[in-house]
This record gives structure tokens, C-alpha cells and sequence, in this order.
């Protein structure tokens, strides 16, 4: 169903307004690149600074651009099961293939509470749905148990695991079954999840690099782990300097770096990167061979 490398987009912005023309040069490049699927309007896209209007035009071009040669998971989380529900059903609506919903942030649900937001989501959504567990950043953290029991909704069929807890992978795999998708939400640690019964990473990294990632994970479905090991060997201070400042300020200036007039702007709280993760992208770019 999914696999592979799937990039969670960054959204580019010119004057305060979404850059409509580079993204759909960004996402026929990363198409072009080997990228198997794509998550507009997660995190890195700095979904929260979205309006209504934006949040569905951002999906709607990216459906139009993909054109169904990879699926579109579309970013439609909220604290509010009822914003999401509405969210969910919007992203349908342009075509969306499936729905990236997080774990509830800020308000703390019970587990009980959490099985209910995602059974909810599940009942009113028409396309399939990826629940996205990052401690992190939300608090909540949906356990291994109650997982278990939200995956048999038929809707519920896939989890972005940004626990960095790796064991998870297992006692997921036992408690939802070998056919219940995986997919990792950290890029430096892709390959031991990968290695342990994970398909594939919902990627801050592919961004950057679409086909050393993209590359990295077929090495890794093909059981070819001494490639993929110099894979990520070579991208790994990549996947640690995208995160030397708040995402996705070091991913843009990155990109800036790789693609010439990319746009670095960001919409407040968020702002540029520091001049020290600026020398941490570079150096890292420079070990990836990428400039």
C-alpha cells in the first residue's frame, strides 16, 4: 500500500503567500527522483501556520501534480476530533489517497480517549487513514495496546512511528499484524526500523535528497543492508543537521543550497536558520556529495 521514501513536503512560501509554481516544480522533481509517495500539509509543511483555504489548495495541486503516479497522503491532524473529521473529508474530496492524522497534541487524551479520536476519524473518513505517533511533539503517546485495538477499523492501516523507540516495531508488528503498515518518522533511524519489520519513512531528509533516500530505502526492500548501511552512512550528519534548528528552517536553507532559488521563507513562530545549523547543512551536504 505505502513504502518506500515519502517525503513530508516543506511548503514554499514568496510574500506570505504559498509559491504555487515551485511547489509543482519541487514535486515533479521529487516524482522525477525515484520519491515513492508524498505527505503535503504534515509538520515540515508547516501545517499549523495554514489556513482552510491553503491547507486543501496545497493538497488539491499536489494530487494534480502526482497524477496518480505515487499516492498523496494528505496532512489533516488536530487536537479537535471534529477538525479533523472535517479535514479528512476535505482532503478526500481533492483526492487525497489517504490521510496522515497525529496523535491529539496539547489537550493530553486518555488512551481510552485516543481510541475513540481515531475510531471517530476512521467511521467518517473515506480513504484509508495513517496515524502518526511523535511523543515529542504532542505528549500523547497512542501505546502499543491500544494501537492494537484501533488497527482492526479497516479505515486505520498504517502508523508514521516517530517514538524513536525501536522495539516498537516489533510489538506493533505481534500486536497488529505482519499486512498493518510501518513507517518510520525518523530518518536516522530508517534502517534498524526498516530492518525490523518497517516498509518505509515519511521523510524530513527526501526533501533534500529524493534519490539517495529513495535509493536507501529500495536497498533496504531488497535486503541489500551493506548498501544500505553506506547509504546511511552517507546521509546520516544530513539527517542530523535538518534538525540543528526548529524544522523546517535548516530543510529550506538546504534546499536553497541544492535547488538555486528554492525560497528559505518561513511563516512566524518559525525563523531562519542559525548561522551554526547553516554550517552544519553545508558540511553535510558536502559529506553527501549533493553540492
Amino acid at each position: 500500500m505505502f513504502f518506500g521514501s515519502i517525503p513530508a513536503l516543506v511548503t514554499p512560501f514568496s510574500g506570505g503567500r504559498v509559491a504555487e509554481d515551485t511547489f509543482a516544480e519541487f514535486v515533479e522533481w521529487q516524482i522525477s527522483e525515484g520519491t515513492d509517495g508524498l505527505v503535503p500539509c504534515g509538520t515540515t509543511g508547516e501545517s499549523a501556520t495554514l489556513n482552510r483555504d491553503e491547507h486543501r489548495e496545497i493538497i488539491a495541486h499536489a494530487v494534480q501534480i502526482a497524477r496518480g503516479r505515487v499516492p498523496v497522503i494528505a496532512g489533516c491532524g488536530s487536537y479537535s476530533t471534529a477538525a479533523a473529521i472535517e479535514m479528512v473529508r476535505a482532503a478526500a474530496d481533492v483526492g487525497a489517497d489517504a490521510a496522515l492524522v497525529v496523535v491529539p497534541y496539547y489537550n493530553k487524551p486518555s488512551q481510552a480517549g485516543l481510541a475513540a479520536h481515531f475510531t471517530a476519524i476512521a467511521e467518517a473518513s473515506p480513504i484509508p487513514i495513517v496515524i502518526y505517533n511523535v511523543p515529542s511533539r504532542t505528549v500523547a503517546d497512542i501505546s502499543v495496546e491500544t494501537l492494537t485495538d484501533v488497527a482492526k477499523h479497516p479505515r486505520l492501516v498504517a502508523i508514521k512511528d516517530a517514538t524513536g523507540n525501536l522495539a516498537r516495531v516489533s510489538a506493533q508488528r505481534l500486536g497488529c499484524g505482519e499486512d498493518f503498515v510501518q513507517l518510520s518518522g525518523n530518518d536516522d533511524m530508517a534502517l534498524g526500523f526498516n530492518a525490523m519489520g518497517g516498509v518505509g519513512c515519511i521523510s524530513v531528509t527526501a526533501n533534500v535528497a529524493p534519490k539517495l533516500c529513495s535509493d536507501f530505502q529500495k536497498a533496504t526492500r531488497e535486503r541489500r543492508w551493506d548498501d544500505a548501511l553506506k547509504l546511511q552512512d552517507r546521509l546520516y550528519p544530513l539527517h542530523a543537521a535538518l534538525f540543528s534548528d526548529a524544522s523546517p528552517a535548516p530543510t529550506k536553507y538546504a534546499l536553497s543550497r541544492v535547488r538555486p532559488g528554492f525560497p528559505t521563507e518561513l511563516r512566524l513562530p518559525l525563523v531562519e536558520a542559525s548561522e551554526a545549523s547553516k554550517r552544519a547543512v553545508d558540511a553535510a551536504l558536502q559529506h553527501a556529495a549533493l553540492v
